[in-house]
């Protein structure tokens, strides 16, 4: 078995494992063999490729996309910002954003996996050795993950210092530079396993996995609006004169934590502010892995709790009193019914659908509010066409309608007696429109009446109007497929012409309804040809002939 190059600096290390009372023989063999095994992973980086290759190490050719996407995202700011605190405040965030959604995305898993406890613990192996190898092997993970994003600018930021100052200047910026990216992936790793261990705390079984899958979503949410708070602390003049304002939610923002201690030292800013944030750096760290030390038997008792499963509650189909007025169809009412169950049970379908519902709901206020216009002034401008934002998740989200991981239950439509093979498709799609497109957009709605009031009220309607012909186009292009027929794995991300040409489509439609607002009575005009096309659209789009069965090459 390869002797890996992260096994041997810890060979030199290893008298820190004897203090901490850890068997670094044993050690070392999980170690080689998870080393071993991430050489064969293919990660997240290449989508869910089912293309598998036995002879090829796909962790070091993801590392090559890494350091691409760190050429064209964190290089610019080492070389046109020059405020440390702002710099490294950036750097750090673009970081934090990588690192934790690969801790999400690809090791998840492994930090709650519950098969190594059957293999490995019932040999003459303890439980804190595992542990400690597992955070190893996820820590040198992310460790090689944040050096390919980050080593081109690493020998930008050395050649700009060396430059600028001298080459003592520049070595010092570095190594601070670096041992605050192992402070950072020390951080996400141990504050990511700690969460889940408060989680598995109070939770068991499916419900403790369901509760996971929103955490991981909200995550993704959360860090993409810590990207515009950061945005919001920094003014700037120009390129080169860029400054942070003093707020107090700078306090909860970690990479501003990161930049603090570059303008402590280099920049001998001695603020009050600063001095706290350099010192959070360094303390909390600290803490989070003694911390993280003291619960790990905890933490791992808590891991049996993943294979508790419980009960399974009898499914009660509750009358659904809002779909009755749009379904008139038998058939179509029974696949309206599954559709919204598959789509509250399907883990693997929330976790990709959600964060796109999330940005749904974010990314037009985001936008509402990137400009200086104060709240009264909102009422005389036309800011609520940023609702049309939320539109741009339909897509995405259509084309996962016919995906699930438990595609092989299909065959339910090869036996099912259907005498109108559309009312499938039609029942999905309205199952999406008002279990998750209705309440999105109703709470949108009511924010931007309350912000423009009663005025924009036609305006509301036709964009909502607009959104269901809109999904019904998207269903026709990219999502053409029975619900739930298909495998994860032939899910194509290169469709990125045909999501252009959608949104070229709806941009057709914004246009006709902004220049709507311009002619009189013009808006009101419009509203009624949008219904009528709208009508249509739901009419005519399902009226493609089958022969009573659905056939095996319907459902592929």
């Amino acid at each position: 078995m390869k002797d890996f190059f992260t096994l041997k600096i810890l060979d030199r290390l290893q008298f820190i494992f004897k203090i901490l009372k850890i068997d670094y023989p044993v050690l070392r063999k999980i170690l080689q063999v998870k080393f071993t095994m991430d050489a064969r992973r293919v990660p997240t980086a290449f989508g869910n490729s089912s293309k598998y290759k036995e002879d090829k190490n796909y962790f070091l050719t993801s590392l090559l996309i890494y350091s691409a996407m760190g050429l064209f995202t964190i290089l610019p700011f080492s070389l046109m910002v020059n405020n440390h605190l702002i710099q490294m405040s950036l750097i750090f965030g673009i970081l934090m954003f990588f690192i934790t959604s690969t801790v999400i995305a690809d090791f998840s898993t492994v930090l709650l996996d519950v098969r190594d406890k059957a293999i490995i613990l019932t040999k003459p192996v303890e439980a804190k050795t595992l542990s400690i190898a597992k955070f190893i092997h996820v820590f040198n993970y992310l460790f090689s993950i944040t050096f390919a994003l980050t080593g081109l600018t690493i020998i930008a930021l050395f050649i700009k210092y060396t430059v600028v100052e001298n080459i003592t200047y520049s070595l010092l910026f570095l190594l601070l530079f670096v041992a605050e990216l192992v402070l950072l992936n020390l951080i996400i790793v141990i504050l990511t396993t700690l969460l889940y261990l408060f989680i598995l705390k109070f939770f068991s079984g499916e419900k403790l996995k369901d509760i996971i899958n929103y955490v991981q979503i909200i995550m993704i949410i959360t860090i993409t609006v810590g990207y515009q708070l950061i945005g919001r602390l920094i003014e700037a003049e120009n390129l080169f004169n860029i400054y942070l304002k003093d707020t107090w939610y700078q306090y909860l923002l970690v990479p501003v934590w990161f930049g603090a201690p570059f303008a402590l030292i280099f920049e001998h800013n001695l603020d009050i502010s600063v001095i706290i944030m350099s010192l959070l750096v360094v303390i909390l760290p600290i803490i989070s892995f003694i911390v993280y030390l003291k619960l790990i038997p905890t933490f791992e008792a808590s891991l049996l709790k993943l294979n508790q499963t419980e009960k399974k509650r009898k499914y009660r189909v509750r009358k659904f009193q809002l779909a009755k007025y749009f379904i008139h169809n038998h058939e179509e009412m029974i696949f309206y019914k599954f559709c919204l169950k598959m789509m509250s049970s399907e883990r693997d379908f929330k976790l990709r659908v959600y964060p796109s519902l999330g940005f749904a709901i974010i990314f037009p206020f985001i936008f509402l509010f990137q400009g200086q216009i104060s709240v009264k002034d909102l009422a005389d401008s036309k800011f609520y066409f940023y609702l049309y934002f939320s539109a741009i998740m339909l897509p995405p989200v259509v084309m996962m309608l016919k995906y699930s991981k438990n595609y092989k239950g299909s065959w339910i439509y090869q036996v099912v007696p259907i005498n109108n093979m559309n009312a499938i498709n039609k029942g999905s799609l309205k199952a999406f429109i008002i279990r998750l497109l209705l309440p999105i957009y109703l709470i949108e709605s009511t924010v931007f009446l309350f912000l423009f009031n009663y005025k924009i009220l036609p305006d509301l309607i036709v964009i909502f109007l607009t959104m269901l012909t809109f999904t019904v186009i998207c269903y026709r292009i990219v999502g053409d497929k029975l619900p739930f027929s298909e495998s994860f794995d032939n899910y194509n991300k290169g469709q990125a012409m045909i999501v252009f040409l959608l949104l070229f489509i709806l941009g057709i439609f914004v246009l006709f309804h902004l220049l709507a607002t311009f002619i009189p009575f013009g808006i009101y005009i419009y509203l009624g040809l949008i219904f009528i096309i709208n009508l249509l659209v739901w009419k005519f789009s399902f009226r493609r002939k089958h022969n009573g069965v659905c056939t095996f090459n319907e459902t592929r």
